[in-house]
């Protein structure tokens, strides 16, 4: 790898700064990464004296405007020049890098295989550079998912990290699959960023095959295989797909740097780092993962945030049909605005200024406690409001137990024995209605919903019906509450259950159930968070083994992804079991043949045990109300 680089030539951007355009800068296996540099200047001239450096890399064009640098006050957000500009102008060098195979790089994309490899020789190569004093990284979603990868190598020069709504604890359960399932965003994912990929630059007739796919209905045709489907202009993205897609096995396949940052816990560098997500992201297991994992060593301060937000839409109050309150926002309760708070934490530990205290602190938004009625604008106002602690899981949270029963309620005693059965067919899988979801668009969306089938949800069949009126789901609820009850930690679904087919998976629903009102005269179903569970891998991700005929029922442990929710004086607390929810998960043809490969269905009799013995049941964790 030669670190000997000759910069281009430093062009004037504005009044002392200038700009090295496209540095291509050299991985170990030859390939060059196109990387802009951002330099405070004097007469046009890079100072070079030794400066703190910002890094971010990114497969969303380094020239380009990230959608969330933004604010209430600013709507509009920054491009990555005018950022670098700014970045520039409060003493720091700006470096943003494509990652390989996107935009100015060289190199194939292989959606995060490369990237801790590729991060950690281009941080060799910035702090071998006479100008660099210390670096500290930050980025979104894909742009964090790079740094926790180039991290777990241990690169120079590492100072400090901004992971923001990404970066894998263990993309098998959180962010690639789920419970075994596929999060059927990466198949969205990969069909959009295919128009972006450089075959279909170079090629406008890759770009206009690709566009002219119907994606709705190739998504109501899964699961897509070689050659069989709307990406298949482009293979190396329909490659990379198709092996997660049919690589259900967690085994060294998953135990990569890029993919698997809790496998690299006890050498992790010691470093601050803020972990920020949201409780509709895509990304809450793998960042309250990597908090928990990391936290408890003064040497590596730690920051955690999490919002009532979609993926990254941190500016913002609404989320689905649902409005979180004028408090939603990080803008004014957290700090000023994302920007703002971010470089008080780089004045703080890449330029050594005195700043607020920001390490050791959780920020978690406990949504719940609105009014109830629709809003002007025709949402549900479900409110919230910030609340500070001192660690996650929330230390004051005690667990509140509350057992399925025949009756279809949920209480504290587990009630009479009882099998309660029904058809899991495959071609008519419940439809996905908001939840925690990202890069799912034009297919589905994230946020709260009413959980009601609508004109324009993928795979409603019914408009106006409720979900809860389909055979192929069980609804338990308690009791309306008598009074208010603050739910905040980890969620855990434990059933005993049973299947006539080879493999088939089971899904778990936690929802805030509004009592009828003049707005709402049939109440409204808010759902709060989900999970599922694929059960040919009852005896552990890394031993898939199909049902026998004989076998019975078995336990499992769904865990949906945590949250924070104030269920409300009258409201109910519901659970919603079925086998499907799609498309936010795949679809289980229920045959056992190997995962992403079947062109046939079976329907399933899948069977839920209730009672003394079978002990299914919800364990939450319940927050006493702190008045502040």
């Amino acid at each position: 790898m030669n670190l000997q680089v000759a910069l281009s030539p430093a062009e004037p951007v504005e009044d002392g700064i200038v700009v090295h355009r496209d540095v291509m800068i050299p991985m170990r296996d030859g390939v060059h990464l196109a990387t802009d540099i951002y330099r405070p200047a004097k007469g046009g001239r890079p100072l070079e004296a030794p400066l703190p450096v910002i890094f971010e890399r990114t497969p969303y064009d380094k020239s380009g405007t990230p959608r969330t640098e933004l604010s209430v006050a600013r709507p509009i957000p920054y491009s990555r020049p005018e950022l670098a500009r700014l970045l520039v102008r409060e003493g720091y060098i700006v470096i943003w890098q494509d990652c390989r195979g996107r935009y100015g790089s060289e190199g194939a994309f292989t959606k995060y295989v490369n990237e801790a490899e590729d991060g950690y020789d281009s941080m060799v190569w910035i702090d071998a550079q006479p100008w660099t004093k210390r670096i500290g990284t930050m980025g979104l979603s894909y742009d964090a998912h790079v740094q926790m990868a180039l991290a777990c190598l241990n690169p120079p020069g590492l100072a400090c990290m901004a992971v923001d709504s990404g970066g894998f604890s263990n993309a098998f359960t959180c962010g690639i699959r789920q419970g075994g399932a596929l999060e059927m965003k990466q198949a969205t994912w990969a069909y959009n960023r295919a128009m972006e990929s450089p075959a279909a630059v170079a090629d406008p007739a890759i770009l206009r095959a690709i566009e002219a796919e119907d994606l709705r209905g190739w998504m109501a045709r899964t699961p897509w295989t070689r050659g069989r489907s709307p990406v298949k202009w482009d293979p190396d993205y329909e490659a990379y797909l198709l092996d997660q897609w049919q690589h259900g096995t967690f085994d060294d396949f998953w135990k990569k740097t890029g993919l698997w940052a809790a496998g690299y816990y006890d050498t992790f560098p010691k470093v601050p780092i803020i972990f920020m997500s949201s409780w509709y992201d895509a990304y809450v297991q793998t960042t309250l993962e990597n908090y928990t994992g990391m936290k408890g060593d003064a040497a590596r301060p730690l920051t955690l945030i999490m919002g009532p937000w979609t993926h990254g839409n941190r500016s913002e109050r609404v989320f689905g049909d649902v409005d979180f309150g004028p408090d939603a926002t990080f803008d004014g309760q957290v700090d000023s605005d994302w920007l703002a708070y971010r470089l008080k934490f780089f004045a703080r530990w890449l330029k050594d200024e005195p700043a607020p205290v920001l390490d050791g602190q959780v920020h978690l938004f406990v949504m719940g406690g609105g009014s109830g009625r629709k809003t002007a604008d025709g949402h549900l106002d479900h409110g919230g409001r910030w609340i500070e602690t001192t660690d996650w899981p929330v230390p004051e949270a005690v667990p509140l137990t509350l057992h399925l029963r025949a009756d279809m309620s949920l209480g504290a005693n587990a009630g009479a024995d009882a099998v309660l059965s029904y058809d899991y067919d495959p071609r008519s899988p419940v439809p996905t209605i908001g939840g925690s979801l990202t890069s799912g668009e034009p297919i589905f969306a994230g946020g709260g919903f009413d959980q009601v089938e609508a004109e324009g949800i993928f795979g409603c069949t019914a408009p106006g019906m409720p979900l809860t009126a389909r055979a192929d789901v069980l609804s338990f609820e308690t009791a309306p509450l008598a009074e208010d009850m603050v739910i905040a930690g980890p969620v855990t679904v434990t059933l005993r259950v049973s299947t006539d087919a080879p493999d088939t998976d089971f899904t778990a629903k936690l929802v805030d159930v509004y009592p009828p009102s003049t707005d709402y005269p049939r109440g409204y179903a808010l759902n709060i968070t989900d999970g599922i569970f694929r059960v040919r891998y009852r005896k552990g991700f890394d031993a898939p083994e199909l049902v026998g005929a004989e076998e019975g029922a078995f336990d499992i442990t769904i865990t949906p992804f945590a949250t924070a929710n104030r269920f409300a004086k009258g409201h109910r607390i519901r659970l919603d079991i079925s086998s499907s929810n799609f498309p936010k998960y795949d679809i289980n043809p229920n045959t056992g043949e190997p995962e992403g490969t079947s062109r046939r269905t079976r329907v399933a009799v899948n069977s839920l045990h209730l009672g003394m013995g079978a002990g299914s049941h919800l364990q939450l964790m319940l927050l006493q109300d702190r008045g502040d």
